[in-house]
């Protein structure tokens, strides 16, 4: 079939037939009698040269081939969405935003559970910037070991660990992640990676093992390098937080905080009084 086909000799869409060309070259530079020894290098530039040239039959070969396509390399899977059924059952979860918001429609979303050593963290927030979340042994930003995803130029969502001087996130080469995945979909930022729970001791990790206060932010990045966060007073949980005790906790964005706060409340129920009683 492939005879006289210009470009593709004859038997070798075989696949064995490319292996015994293999042979016979390898045959042909065997020392002949008389013939000084090659030094070590010279036979290693040989058998790369050898190699190469090999490589560039073969492709030449499976080119011209339809029984025998060219390898190509396995498609990368799509990273799953985040299941929000699962948060206080086998995953904590915080959720800021509007009252019944999910991993795609909250303003923040973070969850984490134990699997084996580690600990995997989610993390999604309506930005096209960056998303994090600090641990702190209080609730104010400085001296926190943080873990953002942040969103790059070419697409990219990477994984970077940071340390908070004062106000000020310094990047830390030294990065505890792994099993990193990210994806930037409909102007979110989506993460999850997994990070021990014990690590050595070092001032800008902190062993998960041991409760601390998560602190939730979120905001522009500029040439993938972070940017001050979208609001001026992050989020932050309520009280210090166990990677063993599962819960689903919401906390409402400040547009629908107005009317939850005791102060507008009593304010509320004053201003009803006085219209039900009627001025003098």
């Amino acid at each position: 079939k492939y005879k006289n086909q210009p470009g593709v000799m004859a038997g070798s869409c075989n696949p064995s037939y490319s292996r015994e060309v293999a042979v016979s070259q390898d045959r042909t530079t065997a020392r002949q009698p008389g013939q000084q020894s090659e030094t070590l290098s010279q036979k290693q530039q040989k058998t790369k040269t050898k190699n190469l040239l090999l490589l560039d039959f073969l492709t030449l070969l499976y080119s011209h081939c339809p029984g025998y396509p060219f390898p190509t390399a396995p498609p990368v899977d799509p990273f799953a969405k985040i299941k929000v059924d699962d948060c206080g059952k086998t995953k904590g979860c915080f959720r800021y935003g509007k009252p019944g918001c999910n991993a795609e429609t909250c303003d923040y979303f973070l969850s984490y559970r134990m699997i084996g050593a580690d600990v995997e963290f989610e993390l999604s927030a309506d930005t096209d910037g960056w998303v994090a979340v600090g641990f702190s042994s209080d609730k104010k930003m400085g001296g926190d070991d943080v873990m953002a995803c942040v969103h790059d130029d070419n697409g990219r969502v990477r994984i970077q660990h940071f340390y908070n001087v004062g106000q000020w996130a310094k990047e830390i080469q030294r990065n505890p992640a792994r099993d990193e995945e990210g994806v930037f979909e409909n102007n979110r930022v989506t993460c999850r990676f997994k990070r021990p729970v014990n690590v050595p001791r070092d001032e800008t990790i902190v062993d998960l093992h041991l409760s601390w206060y998560y602190l939730f932010a979120w905001g522009p990045a500029i040439q993938g390098s972070i940017t001050r966060h979208d609001i001026d007073s992050p989020p932050a949980s309520e009280r210090v937080v166990s990677i063993y005790k599962y819960e689903d906790i919401f906390m409402p964005s400040a547009a629908y905080q107005t009317f939850s706060s005791p102060f507008c409340l009593l304010l509320i129920v004053a201003l009803t009084f006085y219209l039900l009683m009627g001025t003098p």
